[in-house]
C-alpha cells in the first residue's frame, strides 16, 4: 500500500544555530516519502540564506512578519500537501524512524487524531522533556514525564491528553474536520507561542479524537533554545487562561471551579513573592493579558462548546484529577 505523504511544519525565528542539525537528522528519515516546510517567522540572523544555499530541498515560506509559534505552523500547514502533518521545533534533532514510528502509531490507532513522541533533553539523553501532555482538573497543563531519568517507566504506547507541539504528527483530516465545526485555524493564533498544542489538544478531544504516545518515535530536544525566560513567563501566564476560558466545559467548571481558582492564585503568589524577578512580572503581565482579552476567547467558546462530541465523563475521564 501506498504510504501518505508526511508534511514536516518547522516554524522558525532567527534560528540559523539549529537549523542544520534539525534538517540534517530528516534527511536520513527512513519514511520514503517526506515533504519539509520551514515557516520562517521574519529571521534576521543569516536563516533564509542558510536555507537557499544548503537546503535546496526545503520548502521556504518567508513570512513578512513574526506570527509566533502558532502562525509559523498555520502558515506551513496551509503550504503542505501532505495528509499527515508533523510538527517540529527547529532545535531539535530526530531519530532516523521517527516519522516511519509516527506514521505506524497512526495506522494502528485510526482513532487517534494526533501522535506525539518521546521527548527527551539534547545534551542528557537520558532526561525527559515529554512523553506527552496531561491536562488536570484545577486547569493545569503537565508535561508529562518532565526531568525524569528515563528508565522505561514512558516506553509503553498509550493515550494522552494531547501531542507536545515541538514534535508530533497530526491527521489533516481531524484538522479539516474541526475547521467544519467553526475552528478556522489549527492553532489558535492569538496564543502566539506556548500551550497552542494544549488549545488544540482540547479542541480535538472535545471533538471524539484521542492522542497516542508513541515512545518509539524519539526527539532530542535543545530546551528552551529558541524561548524561554521572560518571553515563556508572560505567554504560559495568559494562556493558561485562555485555554480554560475557551475549552474547559461549563459543567466541569461548576465542580471543580475552586480547584482553578486556587491553582491561578497560587501562580499569581509565586510571582508576586518572586516580583524582583523579571520572569516573575511577566508571568503576572500575562494573567492580568489574559483577563483583559476574556471577552474575545468566550467568543471562540461557542463554536467549540456547541459541537461537542463526547460526554462530561469522558471529558472528566481523561483530566487528571
Amino acid at each position: 500500500m501506498k504510504r501518505p505523504l508526511i508534511s514536516v511544519v518547522i516554524p522558525n525565528w532567527n534560528g540559523v544555530r539549529h537549523l542544520p542539525t534539525c534538517l540534517e537528522s530528516l534527511r536520513n528519515q527512513t519514511y520514503p516519502r517526506v515533504e519539509v516546510i520551514v515557516a520562517d517567522n521574519n529571521s534576521h540572523d543569516g536563516s533564509l540564506e542558510l536555507l537557499a544555499r544548503q537546503y535546496p530541498e526545503v520548502r521556504v515560506i518567508a513570512l513578512a512578519e513574526n506570527r509566533g509559534y502558532a502562525g509559523g505552523v498555520n502558515a506551513g500547514i496551509d503550504a503542505a500537501e501532505g495528509e499527515i502533518l508533523a510538527v517540529l521545533n527547529n532545535d531539535t534533532k530526530v531519530d532516523p524512524r521517527w516519522l516511519e514510528e509516527l506514521w505506524a502509531g497512526l495506522e494502528r490507532h485510526p482513532e487517534a487524531g494526533s501522535v506525539t513522541s518521546k521527548i527527551l533533553l539534547f545534551d542528557e539523553r537520558k532526561i525527559f522533556n515529554s512523553a506527552g501532555d496531561l491536562y488536570g482538573t484545577d486547569g493545569i497543563p503537565v508535561n508529562r514525564g518532565v526531568w525524569e531519568e528515563d528508565q522505561g517507566q514512558f516506553d509503553e504506547e498509550e493515550e494522552v491528553f494531547s501531542p507536545c507541539g515541538g514534535a508530533c504528527a497530526i491527521r489533516r483530516s481531524m484538522l479539516d474536520d474541526l475547521a467544519s465545526r467553526g475552528q478556522e485555524q489549527p492553532f489558535d493564533e492569538d496564543f502566539f507561542a506556548y500551550c497552542e498544542d494544549v488549545d488544540l489538544g482540547w479542541r480535538a478531544q472535545l471533538a471524539g479524537y484521542r492522542c497516542l504516545y508513541v515512545p518509539t518515535a524519539v526527539v532530542y530536544h535543545r530546551l528552551s533554545a529558541t524561548g524561554g525566560g521572560k518571553i515563556a513567563s508572560f505567554y504560559t501566564g495568559r494562556n493558561f487562561i485562555y485555554v480554560l476560558a475557551k475549552n474547559y466545559p461549563a459543567s466541569l467548571f461548576k465542580k471543580h471551579w475552586r480547584r482553578i481558582i486556587l491553582a491561578q492564585l497560587s501562580i499569581s503568589w509565586e510571582a508576586l513573592r518572586a516580583w524582583r524577578g523579571e520572569a516573575a512580572r511577566a508571568r503576572l503581565r500575562g494573567q492580568l493579558s489574559a483577563l483583559r482579552n476574556l471577552r474575545r476567547m468566550l467568543g471562540k467558546r461557542r463554536a467549540i462548546q456547541d459541537n461537542r462530541a463526547v460526554s462530561e465523563q469522558y471529558v472528566e475521564s481523561v483530566l487528571l484529577s
